[in-house]
């Protein structure tokens, strides 16, 4: 499995493609928000832990919802994230944040393993690396400070 984490650079928000719907039809919702849950979770002991409410259980609780329903969306999953908070307008959403490449790329790294995982559950190389290939790409977007 090709699990490569691309450099980006501030400012540039290449072309990305949605993760292919199969992903979140074979993983199920339970699952992957399961696979969400567990990233949070491993934010919270990782260096970028700075950039989220860690301290504060409800807030994080409502960030990591607010993640996990966004990812469904955009994964052809249902519609909860735009029912609940409107448009997408995600870069605009972590504007307030401090994202620089070497916090993207410790984003990025903290879902290798449980990417990993869900193949060894059997879950389709093609989905996991379609998923994958978004927040790659997608994640440059948020990047808005110089390392």
């Amino acid at each position: 499995m090709q699990l490569t984490i691309t450099n980006g650079e501030i400012g540039v928000r290449p072309a990305v493609a949605k993760p292919h719907p199969g992903f979140f039809y074979e993983v199920g919702e339970e699952r992957f928000r399961k696979l969400v849950f567990e990233h949070y979770e491993s934010i919270k002991t990782s260096d970028i832990a700075f950039l989220f409410p860690v301290f504060d259980d409800d807030d994080f609780a409502e960030a990591q919802k607010h993640a996990t329903d966004f990812l469904i969306e955009i994964s052809g999953g249902p519609d909860y994230f735009t029912q609940t908070r409107g448009e997408h307008q995600m870069v605009g959403r972590h504007a307030p944040f401090r994202i620089d490449e070497n916090g993207r790329k410790n984003w990025l790294q903290l879902y290798v393993p449980l990417l990993e995982a869900l193949e060894l559950e059997g879950i389709s190389v093609e989905y996991i690396e379609s998923f994958w290939n978004y927040l790659n790409i997608f994640s440059m977007w948020m990047v808005n400070t110089k390392s």
